[in-house]
C-alpha cells in the first residue's frame, strides 16, 4: 500500500508543515471564540456584558492578526523549499499544502452498504480501512514523483467512492474539513467535490515545491523546474475550470487565476535562465534575444502583480509574495535594458554580410523607434551605438534601484539574502558598464531609451493533470459491476427463482456480460412460468456469484444443470419497467450537485462498461460518451451483439 512521508521525520520541510498545522488549529480555535463572542454581542441587551464582549472580540481579532502574520512568514519561507546548491538562483514561490482533518468513514460506509446494497457492511471493513489508510498517507506526500502519484491515486479512488456511495440526491452525511493554504481558515462541506478539489489543489502545490527545489544552475534542473511549474499551472487551471463555489478562498476563481499566472511567470523566468545557460552571449543577435526574453519575463510578472493587487486577492495574498513579484518585474525590466546596452556597446559593428540580418532584428526590437539616425547608420556607427547603449544603461540603473527599494519595504524579503545578492550584483554590473562607456567629454544629454519589445522562443504551456497515468482498481469491486451496482441505481430486493429446462430450453434470451441481462422472455416458456422478467439481471446461478461473470460462463453454468433444474438469483432495477421513464429520470438526476459547476463529474452513464471496470475513466470535458456502449438511459450494458436464445 502507498505510504506518505513519515510526518515525524524532522526535516526542515516537515517542521514547517507542523508549525502550519499548529497555527491552523489556533486560528480555528480563535475563529470559534470570535463566532461565539459575536453571537453573544448580538443577543445581549445588557450594556455591561456588551462592553466585556467587545473587549474580548478585540483581543481575539488581534490574536488572529498575529497568527495570520506568523502563517504568512511561514508561507514565505521559500528558502526551505529551495535547493542546496552553491550557485545563486533567484528564489521561486512555492505553496504550502492544504491541511485536512482525519476522517472516519467506517460507520457511514458500512451503513450505506447494508442499506443500499443489501450486503453485510462488516464484510467490507478491510476495503474501507484500506481507503482510509490511503487518505491518511495522502496527507503527507513526499516531494517527488511518488508523492504526486499518491495524490493521483487517491484522487482516482474518489471517482469510485463517488460512484458507489454518493447518490445524486443525498450525501453520506460526513463533512470534509480542509484548511485554507494561505490563511489557515478552516472550511467544511459535505460535497465530495470539495475533497476532490482540495486534493487537486495539493497536487498543484506539490508541483510548486518540486519546481522550487530544482537546481536551476544546470540544464536538467531548469527543464525539471519548467515542467513542474507548467504542471502546477495545469492543476490550478483544471481546478478553476471544473469546480466552482469552493468554500475556501484559496480555491476561488480569483485566487486560482492569480496562481496560474504566477506559475506561468515562474516558467517564463526559467526559460530566460535557460537562454543565459545555452547561448553564446557574445554575439549581437543572442544579446538582443536575451533582452527580449527579459522583457517578456517583466511582462508576465507585471500581469501577476496586477492580479495580486485586485480587491478580492490583495488582502489575501502574503505581502511578501506581492513584493517579490513586483521586485522581479522591475528587476527583469532592468535586465532587458542592460542586455540591449551590452548588444550595442560590446559587439563590433556588423560586416556588410551581417548588416541586413541585424537591421531586420533591430527593426522589431524596440517598442518605439529610438530617436536619432536611421537604424542602418546607427548599427554601423560605434559612437551612435554607444549613445543609445548609454541611454539603455541609464534606464537599467533606475530600474535596479527601484527593485532594491521595493525589496527593502518588505521585512520578510529583507531576510532573504539570496534575492538581495542577485539584485545588488545586477545593479553593480550595470553601474560598472555605465562608468566604462561614459566619456568625460560627453556633452550630449543622455536620451530616453525606448522599452524593449517582449518576445520569447519558448511559450509556457499549461499542462493539465494526466489522471490516467496512475491506474487504480476500484477498492469496492466486490459490490459488483458499476454499470448496475452504483449509488445512483436502485433495485428491488434480489429474488431466487427455481428454473426447470423444457423441451425448447429455458425460454429466454440473454445479452451482455457482467452482469448478464435477460433480454427477452418467451410467453408460456419455463422462464415466464418461473416468474423471470425481461430486464432482470442474473446475479447468481446455483449459489455461485455471477455479477462479474462473462456471458459464456453464465451459459455454461445454466447448460450444466440436470433434471433437478437450477436456482437463479436475479435483480430488477427500479424504473427499468418502462425505459422512457428512466431516460427522464437520468436527465433529472444529472443536474445540480454540491459545488460542481456544470456537473461534468456526474456525466458518466456510459463511462463504466463491463470491459473497463478496472481502468479508470476520469470526468473531464472530453469524455462525453463512449461510442461502443449502447446505454441510452436504459439500464442495458450491451457489449457487442451476443444475444442468444437459451
Amino acid at each position: 500500500s502507498q505510504q506518505g512521508c513519515d510526518p515525524f521525520a524532522q526535516t526542515q520541510r516537515s517542521k514547517l508543515q507542523h508549525r502550519r498545522a499548529r497555527i491552523n488549529q489556533q486560528i480555528n480555535k480563535e475563529m470559534r471564540m470570535r463566532a461565539g463572542a459575536e453571537n453573544l454581542f448580538r443577543a445581549t441587551s445588557n450594556h455591561k456584558v456588551k462592553e466585556t464582549v467587545a473587549l474580548e472580540l478585540s483581543y481575539v481579532n488581534s490574536n488572529l492578526q498575529l497568527l495570520k502574520e506568523e502563517l504568512e512568514e511561514l508561507n514565505s519561507s521559500m528558502d526551505v523549499y529551495q535547493n542546496d546548491s552553491e550557485s545563486i538562483s533567484v528564489p521561486m514561490i512555492p505553496l504550502g499544502l492544504k491541511e485536512t482533518k482525519e476522517l472516519d468513514l467506517l460507520v457511514p460506509l458500512k451503513d450505506f452498504i447494508s442499506e443500499h446494497y443489501g450486503e453485510e457492511g462488516v464484510l467490507f471493513e478491510k476495503e474501507i480501512k484500506e481507503f482510509m489508510e490511503l487518505r491518511q498517507a495522502m496527507r503527507t506526500p513526499s516531494r517527488n514523483e511518488a508523492g504526486l502519484e499518491l495524490l493521483m491515486e487517491y484522487y482516482n479512488q474518489l471517482y469510485f467512492l463517488d460512484s458507489r456511495f454518493f447518490p445524486p440526491t443525498k450525501t453520506l452525511g460526513v463533512f470534509f474539513h480542509w484548511y485554507d493554504s494561505l490563511t489557515g481558515v478552516p472550511s467544511h462541506q459535505r460535497a465530495l467535490a470539495f475533497e476532490k478539489g482540495s486534493v487537486l489543489f495539493n497536487l498543484g502545490a506539490l508541483h510548486t515545491q518540486i519546481g522550487a527545489r530544482q537546481d536551476r544552475a544546470s540544464l536538467p534542473g531548469l527543464n525539471q523546474a519548467i515542467d513542474a511549474f507548467q504542471k502546477a499551472a495545469g492543476a490550478f487551471n483544471y481546478l478553476k475550470e471544473n469546480f466552482s463555489n469552493a468554500p475556501s478562498l484559496d480555491m476561488s476563481t480569483a485566487s486560482l487565476t492569480m496562481l496560474v499566472r504566477l506559475m506561468v511567470a515562474q516558467v517564463q523566468e526559467c526559460v530566460f535562465e535557460k537562454m543565459t545557460l545555452l547561448r553564446a552571449q557574445n554575439d549581437f543577435l543572442a544579446r538582443l534575444q536575451l533582452a527580449q526574453e527579459a522583457a517578456r519575463v517583466e511582462d508576465v510578472y507585471s500581469l501577476v502583480h496586477q492580479t495580486m493587487s485586485q480587491p478580492h486577492v490583495k488582502d489575501y495574498v502574503p505581502f511578501s509574495w506581492t513584493t517579490m513579484v513586483h521586485v522581479k518585474s522591475e528587476h527583469f525590466k532592468a535586465l532587458s535594458h542592460y542586455f540591449a546596452a551590452i548588444a550595442l556597446c560590446d559587439c563590433p559593428a556588423p560586416s556588410d554580410a551581417e548588416l541586413l540580418e541585424q537591421e531586420k532584428a533591430f527593426l522589431q526590437f524596440h517598442v518605439t523607434m529610438p530617436e536619432g539616425p536611421s537604424l542602418r547608420v546607427l548599427l554601423q556607427d560605434p559612437e551612435e551605438r554607444r549613445k543609445l547603449g548609454k541611454a539603455h544603461l541609464k534606464k537599467a540603473i533606475m530600474k535596479h534601484e527601484e527593485a532594491m527599494r521595493i525589496h527593502g519595504l518588505c521585512k520578510i524579503l529583507r531576510k532573504m539574502d539570496i534575492l538581495q545578492e542577485v539584485l545588488s550584483f545586477a545593479h553593480k554590473r550595470s553601474l560598472s558598464k555605465y562608468s566604462e562607456i561614459d566619456h568625460e567629454e560627453d556633452f550630449f544629454e543622455t536620451g530616453e531609451a525606448p522599452d524593449i519589445h517582449p518576445k520569447t522562443h519558448q511559450k509556457p504551456e499549461i499542462k493539465s493533470p494526466n489522471f490516467s497515468q496512475v491506474k487504480v482498481t476500484d477498492l469496492f469491486h466486490r459490490l459488483g459491476p458499476l454499470s448496475v451496482f452504483s449509488a445512483k441505481n436502485k433495485w428491488y430486493p434480489a429474488r431466487r427463482v427455481h428454473l426447470m429446462r423444457g423441451e425448447n430450453g429455458f425460454g429466454f434470451t440473454l445479452r451482455g456480460d457482467s452482469p448478464v441481462l435477460i433480454a427477452g422472455v418467451i410467453p408460456g416458456g419455463c422462464a415466464a412460468e418461473a416468474g423471470l422478467k425481461e430486464g432482470d439481471y442474473i446475479i447468481s446461478v446455483n449459489g455461485k456469484d455471477c455479477r462479474w461473470s462473462k456471458h459464456a460462463e453464465v451459459v455454461q453454468l445454466l447448460k450444466s444443470t440436470g433434471k433437478e433444474g437450477v436456482d437463479i438469483g436475479v435483480i430488477t432495477l427500479q424504473g427499468s419497467e418502462c425505459p422512457k421513464a428512466v431516460d427522464r429520470k437520468a436527465a433529472a438526476m444529472s443536474s445540480g450537485s454540491g459545488m460542481l459547476k456544470s456537473n461534468k463529474e456526474n456525466s458518466r452513464k456510459s463511462l463504466m462498461n463491463s470491459k473497463s471496470a478496472s481502468t479508470l475513466l476520469v470526468w473531464s470535458k472530453k469524455s462525453k460518451r463512449s461510442k461502443k456502449s449502447t446505454y441510452s438511459g436504459v439500464p442495458f450494458t450491451a457489449v457487442g451483439d451476443n444475444e442468444a436464445m437459451y
